[in-house]
């Protein structure tokens, strides 16, 4: 398979041309990940035209000649990698002018730039790497997929074991162990698992709360594969459900499943968004529904490109975004439904494979 780090980093130097800079500084790890393959947590990457410099420590020196190879001259540093960023900056001829990640940048680094980097006049940039993340190419999507097979896995695993009166975090623990299980590096955020009225928090954090009869339990979750994520939700049941939960629950289904194969590439973010809040709004739930359809996933699990009321960008060719369509209301419980899904030149592919199908359990 071709190497595709030397052409991201051709892109982004054509990115730099454009915003008329001799070089960028990149501080974001993901964004160095993406760039050099490295998996560490302590590294500063500078691009230029003509030199790729990557700065770490003693901690990764074995792991960054396995990981970024020849793409970028390491410099290992024992002491403070600003202090060896300021060595090879010095080096590089015609470097006078960089950008920074406005994003990625804590306040005390930025005034590492404005005095120990005087030298150099520094430029604040935004999303120049985010943008060549968007588009995926075939060797990230299929991480992706196998991410989001791990994920259905687990899901698969964990559902015979859960019960009436477990808490919150013991199903978490279940959940997690079962995505470890099937193959997971990690997990792209804390798992979320609310049941019966905490269901309708949309970002509820997992809790000590036991299970009750007639409960949802909606459990959002994720697994990662060779640094890439998957993200997915499913809400069942604990017991029968009633008539309420059918009729709440059949309105995100079905705005899920017309989102998830009417999504397209070259189609506003927008526009995306409008094919399951205008039917959950025709349905009655509209103003239950109030966060956006989606986002992006790759290197982390919320990256461009945004499926919103508010994004006017188009989503473009190769993009893995979430569909996740809600309906939550507070005091009685929420329901999401959420899939990946690429974005292909002959349409749109549901990575998750897992039944949208309301299932009771117990």
């Amino acid at each position: 398979m071709t190497d595709p780090r030397p052409r991201r980093i051709a892109a982004l130097v054509d990115g730099l041309s454009a915003a008329h800079l001799d070089g960028l500084l990149l501080t974001g790890l993901s964004n160095i990940r993406y760039l050099t393959g490295f998996s560490g947590t302590s590294a500063l990457l500078v691009v230029t035209p003509r030199d790729v410099v990557f700065i770490t420590d003693f901690r990764y020196q074995t792991q960054v000649m396995e990981e970024v190879g020849d793409i970028a001259r390491v410099s290992i540093e024992a002491s403070s990698l600003w202090t060896g960023l300021w060595n090879q900056l010095a080096g590089l001829t015609s470097v006078k002018v960089l950008g920074f990640e406005t994003a990625h940048i804590q306040h005390r680094d930025f005034q590492r730039l404005v005095e120990a980097g005087a030298r150099w006049q520094w430029r604040p940039t935004a999303d120049l790497v985010e943008t060549l993340r968007e588009r995926k190419d075939e060797a990230e999507i299929a991480r992706i997929r196998e991410a989001a097979d791990v994920a259905t896995r687990a899901l698969t695993a964990t559902l015979p074991d859960l019960r009436v009166g477990m808490t919150e975090l013991q199903v978490a623990g279940v959940l997690e162990k079962a995505l470890r299980d099937a193959g997971s590096e990690g997990f792209p955020f804390p798992s979320i698992v609310a049941g019966g009225p905490r269901s309708a928090l949309p970002h509820a954090r997992s809790s000590g709360r036991a299970l009750e009869q007639g409960d949802f339990l909606l459990m959002d979750f994720g697994a990662e594969v060779g640094g890439y994520c998957s993200d997915m939700t499913r809400t069942v049941v604990m017991g029968t459900a009633s008539d309420e939960h059918r009729r709440v629950y059949d309105v995100v289904r079905v705005a899920n499943e017309r989102a998830a194969v009417g999504v397209r590439a070259g189609m506003t973010g927008r526009d995306a968004d409008a094919i399951a809040r205008q039917y959950i709004e025709r349905a009655g739930y509209g103003e239950l529904f109030g966060h956006s359809l989606g986002h992006g996933i790759g290197l982390e699990v919320h990256e461009a490109p945004r499926l919103a009321r508010t994004a006017e960008g188009a989503l473009p060719e190769g993009a893995v975004v979430t569909i996740e369509p809600g309906v939550y209301r507070p005091g009685w419980g929420g329901v999401r439904i959420e899939d990946d899904v690429v974005l292909g030149a002959d349409g749109p592919e549901i990575l998750t494979q897992f039944p949208r199908e309301l299932i009771e359990l117990g």
